[in-house]
């Protein structure tokens, strides 16, 4: 028999990411529409250890679908990765009543929901990242937003590199994922796009590129380089005296994972956030919500993180033809 769902948590874990608010909004209202009380835990796992809990209202959620970031916070907390740090936290939970979580973040936010499971706490995750690399799922919260925000800024850094006839890096994030480099490469009409998971760090194939084009005609050059690439502003010097081309280096940092939601990103992250609430008040534990195929799933948290992920070699190789 299904364990019933009187109170349920919901926190936001790992690096923040637009839509994250749209889903705390969803999980408040259609639980509280369910006749389920809320609990807020406020910076995460971190969070939850010292108790920063609040109740939750529909009232508390208003005026926030349009706010990126997480108004209930986040933070790291690599020490919940201890068996004991983990059964504190399950006791805290029942300590305050909570019998179901909701948590938002990545992998490693699986991870920590997964462990809370196997301490007798039905617990959902939901896919909050801005880099698109969780493998059991076609979406993930933020990530329409990020890459629109850093499209829109590798435009305007195109503008003025193709006034001064410059060759152009700009970093976008993605640690060990290539999806916003290569979304915006494509979309902003990179000449070069490098990926952790296909570059091969030869810069003499770059080099020989800008030359080449060059030789065509063209006046300038954009290059989007991954940030687990990195080292754009070394890599500029490099190109510049390789090449003889101004060249400069703009890292687009933080300023991504900010911003107001895009109505994509507020609408699954809604549907989402009211789908983890479904599964949960039904009894549902240990799973991960998923979209694919056109379709809002679950999957066991295991299964979800034994997928793997990687770039369609088809969109790689499409990329490279347009960029010529």
């Amino acid at each position: 028999m299904a364990k019933e769902i009187k109170t349920i948590g919901v926190l936001t874990s790992g690096g923040d990411a637009p839509g994250m608010n749209a889903a705390i909004r969803a999980v408040v209202r259609k639980a509280i529409g369910n006749g389920v009380k809320v609990k807020g835990i406020k910076k995460g796992y971190q969070g939850l250890l010292n108790e920063e809990i609040v109740d939750m209202e529909r009232k508390d959620v208003s005026e926030t679908i349009q706010r990126g970031g997480t108004v209930l916070g986040t933070a790291r907390c690599p020490e919940f990765k201890q068996e004991e740090v983990q059964e504190k936290a399950a006791e805290i939970c029942k300590k305050h009543g909570i019998d179901g979580m909701v948590v938002i973040g990545g992998d490693g936010s699986y991870r920590g929901a997964q462990a809370l499971a196997r301490q007798g706490i039905n617990t959902i995750g939901i896919p909050g990242t801005i880099d698109l690399d969780i493998a059991c799922t076609e979406y993930t919260i933020g990530f329409d937003t990020a890459v629109n925000t850093a499209m829109l800024a590798i435009d305007k850094v195109r503008d003025t590199s193709s006034s001064h006839e410059r060759c152009s890096i700009i970093e976008v994030m993605g640690r060990n994922a290539g999806y916003i480099a290569l979304w915006c490469g494509v979309a902003n009409g990179a000449e070069d796009i490098l990926l952790p998971e296909k570059y091969d760090y030869n810069e003499q194939n770059i080099i020989n590129n800008i030359i080449a084009n060059r030789k065509k005609g063209k006046t300038h050059h954009i290059i989007v380089n991954a940030e687990g690439i990195g080292h754009s502003t070394s890599m500029a010097r490099r190109i510049e005296a390789a090449t003889g081309m101004e060249t400069r280096a703009t890292i687009l940092g933080y300023m991504q994972r900010g911003g107001s939601p895009t109505c994509k990103d507020r609408f699954y992250a809604s549907i989402m956030g009211a789908y983890a609430t479904d599964i949960l008040c039904s009894g549902g534990s240990n799973r991960v919500v998923a979209y694919t195929k056109g379709e809002f799933v679950d999957y066991d948290i295991e299964e979800a993180l034994s997928m793997q992920k990687d770039i369609s070699e088809y969109q790689y190789q499409v990329s490279k033809v347009l960029s010529q």
